[in-house]
């Protein structure tokens, strides 16, 4: 089993949902992205999806536009990445997972950029721009070394294709809550859940529901029939105040935000 599939099992057998935060590499500095994730894990989330800053990402809103734009910005790298996470990794008891532009993969070879993953500490790879019917190599790469490849399926996907994309899958399945890009939302589509239900009642793997969540509300709205909640836009928009404002007071501030989504999840509060 890889790292995902036994985290999954344990909370299955728990009775527990995951949180899972994404943070963004290198908005402001690696140095801080680290701690975020130290923090976040300290906090109570199961495992985290660090985003790999590219210059034209794929469904993104604003707020993670801005930040990749700000760590490509001050000339963060791939190897930079990698490099922080072999320090970080060893000490986190939560699974890494990264959400990476195929152009990246490809560029530096799908099956350097999945060993050097691993090696860095990483357990899955999202790859929004890679359609499933496209990922052979990729899946072939990631099961030598035991990574989960994390497809996604969307509300517009029809059910025939979402049944394709869940035999390809590893890992978990990322469910897109919304139709358009990542950010804050006031009210979620009121089908998500009907959605979710009957993709779970098709396929064994875990469904993680990410896009627009962002209050306690949320989480207990989908909780129900989720098997684990991804956060994005509002944890990076905290995360960009530390550009301007006191590191460590940021931080606790991140560290609360994530709190109250955990407990709502009710999961306990390391």
């Amino acid at each position: 089993m890889s790292a995902i599939d036994t985290l999954f099992a344990q909370l299955h057998r728990a009775g527990r949902k995951a949180f899972m935060p994404f943070v963004t590499a290198g908005d402001p500095d690696l140095d801080f992205t680290a701690a975020v994730l130290r923090e976040l894990v300290c906090r109570g989330s199961n495992l985290c999806e660090l985003g790999i800053p590219y210059s034209d990402p794929v469904a993104d809103g604003p707020v993670i536009q801005a930040s990749y734009t700000r760590a490509l910005a001050r000339r963060i790298s791939l190897n930079g990445i990698f490099e922080m996470l072999r320090r970080v990794t060893p000490d986190l008891p939560a699974p890494i997972v990264t959400m990476v532009s195929y152009s990246i993969v490809y560029r530096r070879g799908v099956e350097r950029y999945v060993v050097e993953a691993k090696k860095a500490g990483v357990a899955g790879l999202i790859v929004p721009d890679l359609p499933a019917e496209e990922a052979a190599e990729l899946a072939s790469a990631c099961s030598r070394e035991d990574l989960s490849l994390i497809q996604l399926i969307t509300p517009t996907t029809p059910r025939d294709r979402a049944l394709r994309i869940a035999a390809r899958t590893t890992g978990f399945i990322y469910y897109v809550s919304v139709t358009g890009i990542t950010g804050e939302r006031t009210e979620l589509p009121a089908d998500v859940v009907e959605n979710v239900a009957w993709l779970k009642g098709q396929t064994s793997l875990p469904i993680c529901i990410g896009f627009g969540i962002s209050k306690p509300e949320h989480v207990r709205l989908l909780a129900p029939v989720a098997d684990g909640l991804i956060v994005g836009s509002a944890i990076v928009r905290r995360i960009a105040e530390a550009g301007t404002r006191p590191r460590e007071q940021v931080l606790s501030e991140i560290g609360r935000f994530a709190e109250t989504l955990i407990t709502a999840l009710g999961n306990p509060i390391h």
